[in-house]
């Protein structure tokens, strides 16, 4: 085998691995996530999470958790310390919500 052959056989397998952590990473929220962040005294904030950073939620098509297809995507959200989502701003100037946008 040559060196190139062995190299892209290296790449390939690393882009697998990711690919195959990134669909275990996706999915849905289980009812003791929920349950846990409930209990941490979190609540669920639409707006604020980054490209493929959202906890839920993330539109039509979607399966949930690590889908939404842009940054602070509207009908995302994020799990944040409760009482705290209205004042987080984003760069747009507006602020995150309790409801999706």
């Amino acid at each position: 085998m040559s060196i190139k052959s062995t190299i892209n056989s290296v790449v390939l397998a690393g882009a697998v691995t990711t690919a195959l952590a990134s669909m275990a990473g996706a999915a849905p929220l289980t009812k003791a996530e929920g349950a846990a962040a409930t209990a941490a005294h979190k609540e669920k904030c639409f707006g604020v999470a980054l490209k493929g950073q959202n906890d839920c939620a993330a539109g039509a098509g979607t399966s949930c958790q690590g889908t939404s297809t842009v940054d602070f995507q509207g009908n995302s959200w994020k799990f944040v310390r409760g009482g705290t989502c209205t004042s987080i701003v984003l760069p747009n100037g507006k602020h995150g919500t309790l409801k999706a946008m």
